[in-house]
């Protein structure tokens, strides 16, 4: 969808096609309130916080809607003691997995099985047999901690490469020649909406009701709210 239907249909359904007074919307806070709007949808859809509870890739409507988000990129390991740690993508929104290549001086290099842990587990983890870190099983874990990703060998192999595919921050649009909130600089060209328009639709009324309770409109609020909720 072309940015200029989506302000034209921001501005509709606030009534402010034709609006002179004081609280007319500039396109700034249009796109404030979009890209807020985007985030907060995808969020919910994620977790699961929707009319029919369902979320990361638990029904076909959610593998579609949330694809596009999904992204998959190398890390950049260093190794400590017993494990190996990764910083995490500037774009990281959610987990999904992590790849692992293993090798040790004995066997062949393998991949392994990395499962997401607790970090309050960790020394419950690497004490427990069945549940440590293992070459011969080809199964180890990671966890999350100050935007890193360690991903634990328990010193029994080293870890070659690792990748991790993971959902990302959604874009943010941009409107040509509006002044960009994040930056205070005018926008050099449009950046348009990622999703499709369907999505894009949904995501219009959250921004609707994001702005509408900035501008203290109850009933565009109100309406707004309700048809992201029902829609999703």
């Amino acid at each position: 969808m072309q940015n200029s239907v989506l302000t034209i249909k921001i501005k509709q359904r606030l009534n402010k096609l034709d609006s002179n007074d004081y609280d007319n919307i500039e396109c700034w806070q249009i796109v404030e309130a979009f890209n807020k709007a985007q985030v907060e949808w995808s969020r919910r859809q994620l977790h699961g916080i929707n009319i029919l509870k369902e979320g990361d890739e638990q029904s076909t409507r959610r593998k579609d809607d949330l694809q596009v988000l999904l992204n998959s990129q190398s890390l950049t390991i260093n190794p400590k003691d017993y494990y190996y740690k990764a910083l995490l993508p500037e774009d990281y929104m959610q987990w999904k997995r992590v790849d692992v290549l293993a090798k040790k001086d004995c066997c062949e290099k393998r991949r392994m099985t990395v499962y997401f842990a607790e970090e309050a587990n960790l020394n419950q983890l690497l004490r427990d047999k069945s549940k440590q870190p293992s070459f011969e099983w080809g199964e180890t874990f990671a966890t999350l901690i100050n935007n890193n990703v360690h991903i634990y060998t328990n010193k029994d192999f080293e870890v070659q490469d690792a990748d991790i595919v993971y959902y990302r921050q959604p874009v943010k649009i941009q409107v040509q020649g509006c002044v960009d909130p994040y930056t205070g600089l005018a926008s050099p060209a449009n950046i348009q909406c990622e999703f499709k328009d369907d999505i894009i639709e949904v995501i219009i009324d959250e921004a609707v009701a994001i702005l509408a309770g900035d501008i203290e409109s109850g009933n565009q609020y109100a309406r707004g709210t309700e048809s992201a909720e029902r829609n999703n």
